[in-house]
């Protein structure tokens, strides 16, 4: 019989979960080039699927935990890519409407920098 599940396997399972459907939504669902062209970036179909496989393969090696640490590296760039993208420009609106949308971004990079922190090379 297996043990207790450390803390530690919570987090990595629900940021692996978080960061698989994101990635599989963003391959799967046509909207997101839009989503993506409306930002302004350049190539925002290549940076989609960069993104979405990223966030794909990133999450299954945090999930498994294979390479967590270098896993987590390319998976906290998205996350504060996203938030100086798309959440940043959502002060002009408002502090407590930035702290809303950005909830989700400011505790993913919390708890993938628990994980980089947690994991050794």
């Amino acid at each position: 019989m297996r043990g207790p599940i450390h803390s530690l396997h919570l987090i990595r399972y629900g940021v692996a979960y978080v960061f698989i459907a994101s990635g599989l939504i963003k391959l799967l669902n046509p909207s997101f080039k839009e989503v993506f062209a409306n930002t302004g970036i350049p190539s925002p179909a290549t940076l989609l699927l960069l993104v979405a496989l990223t966030e794909v393969i990133g999450g299954g090696f945090i999930l498994f935990q294979f390479y967590v640490k270098r896993a987590v590296v390319p998976l906290l760039a998205i996350m504060i890519g996203a938030l100086l993208l798309t959440k940043i420009p959502l002060l002009h609106a408002g502090f407590l409407s930035f702290a809303f949308e950005a909830r989700l971004d400011i505790i993913m990079i919390i708890l993938l920098a628990i994980l980089w922190k947690s994991y050794g090379k």
